[in-house]
């Protein structure tokens, strides 16, 4: 008797045998590939490595005694995180928080931990003759997280390191 693994597999097998490819799109190997959110007036990419999972908005329970910026623990498929308004902790401005609202989930030591962006843009490619100087994005806190930068379709991009801002010490110090 096969059991429902099984007929599923076999399922899968059978519609992948008559998927429709799409032709694959050439990119180079100089080619850096990412997520696109706006933070303020921050147009920013993170590396798909970086960045586990977008999400809406979770249900999120406050904890007393902790920073303004963690906005408290949300509950994702019975895991868990932090959930932190990344304006408020870069800017010191709170994330006007709208229905629809969009979190990026970044892994970090100790678990993942979800953080408010302003506007999703989803995937974008660069190519290295898109590079350009940083330094014009990577003013106040951006400085820490931000070292590479591309000009796209008439706007710049900052590279912003999820894994930097993940080992930075008040980061990860959450308590008041």
């Amino acid at each position: 008797m096969r059991t429902p693994f099984d007929i599923l597999a076999d399922y899968e097998q059978r519609s992948l045998g008559h998927a429709v490819r799409l032709p694959a799109r050439e990119l180079g190997p100089e080619t850096w590939r990412g997520v696109g959110y706006r933070i303020g007036d921050h147009r920013l990419v993170s590396s798909f490595g970086e960045v586990v999972e977008i999400l809406s908005m979770p249900p999120v329970t406050p904890l007393p005694g902790a920073q303004p910026w963690l906005l408290g623990i949300g509950n994702l498929r019975g895991n868990l995180f932090p959930v932190v308004d990344l304006k408020l902790f870069l800017e010191g401005e709170r994330t006007v928080l709208h229905e629809g609202q969009r979190v990026l989930v970044m892994r970090q030591q100790g678990g993942d931990v979800a953080l408010t962006i302003d506007e999703l843009y989803g995937q974008r490619s660069f190519g290295e003759e898109q590079a350009i100087d940083p330094a014009p994005l990577a003013q106040g806190r951006y400085a820490h997280f931000i070292d590479r930068a591309f000009h796209s379709d008439g706007a710049d991009w900052g590279v912003f390191s999820l894994s930097r801002l993940a080992r930075t010490p008040e980061f990860r110090q959450a308590a008041a």
